[in-house]
């Protein structure tokens, strides 16, 4: 699933070339892409239909695209391969569109979700009276955010006894931080993913979420990581950021601050990257 950068780069393109615009038709071209819109297809389109297309909106990994005047907003899962185009009417249509959404004026663009292993999809919800949708109330605030608490993150890590890469990639503690970031923050700051939270101090978890923002920002300012062809913007193009990662992917290759071979290692169905001498496992840990 794309993480905040990814989804930051597509929620700015959709807010330049989607929001302000009216709905003229929606069609749905499999019904795995409205699964989570219970009442199907037909309603999800029916509702949507004759409706302003508010300010593109995030939170974390999560996007939604608000229905002005309206209590309710589109949540967009992009799932593994899920990807948000816009464009022109005439153009082809890809081997896996999903959704086609066509709107009431002139410029000659829609908007399309294609998902090649339709893990993800589109569907309709109510707002709470912050404008978020109701399925995803319990997320937390992410990192870039003004209104994210530092304190309180750091509170509910010395709460939570857990180990410090399943904190940032717990959802409800601080959105937006997948795998591949929660890799790359851990290595800048000479940490192991097992170190527990419980012995943090105010500083480390200030220098571990500056670090959290450096390379969220970094990645933005290239257009997020990519590793295929399976994420893009919202004009079907690649970001750049995965040739700059520092741990992620980089297994056998030298660590670029002390040379030492990087290491991979299995870590709740996925993997952990991390300098074996920069990042020390707690004595804990075998």
């Amino acid at each position: 699933m794309p993480e905040l950068p990814e989804v930051e780069v597509v929620r700015r393109g959709l807010e330049r070339w989607v929001s302000g615009r009216i709905v003229a038709d929606v069609q749905v071209l499999h019904p795995r892409a409205v699964r989570r819109h219970i009442a199907g297809g037909e309603d999800f389109g029916g509702r949507l239909k004759g409706h302003r297309v508010g300010l593109a909106q995030r939170r974390g990994k999560y996007l939604w695209l608000p229905l002005a005047d309206t209590p309710s907003a589109v949540l967009a899962h992009l799932g593994m391969s899920g990807q948000l185009l816009v464009q022109p009417q005439d153009a082809a249509d890809e081997k896996h569109l999903r959704i086609r959404v066509r709107f009431d004026d002139a410029l000659g663009t829609e908007l399309r979700f294609v998902d090649q292993r339709t893990f993800g999809g589109l569907s309709l919800h109510e707002t709470s009276a912050d404008g978020l949708p109701d399925v995803i109330a319990h997320i937390a605030r992410d990192p870039l955010d003004p209104l994210f608490d530092d304190d309180a993150f750091h509170d509910a890590l010395r709460r939570r006894r857990t180990t410090i890469k399943r904190a940032l990639l717990d959802q409800s503690l601080i959105s937006g931080v997948g795998n591949i970031y929660a890799d790359e923050a851990l290595w800048r700051t000479r940490l192991h993913y097992e170190r527990p939270t419980s012995g943090f101090t105010r500083p480390r978890t200030a220098e571990l979420l500056g670090h959290v923002r450096d390379v969220m920002n970094a990645a933005l300012a290239v257009g997020g990581t990519s590793f295929d062809s399976l994420y893009v913007n919202v004009n079907g193009e690649s970001g750049y950021f995965d040739r700059s990662l520092d741990a992620y992917g980089r297994e056998g290759e030298p660590c670029r601050r002390c040379g030492t071979p990087m290491r991979r290692r299995p870590w709740m169905n996925r993997s952990s990257y991390f300098c074996p001498r920069c990042q020390r496992p707690p004595r804990a840990v075998s």
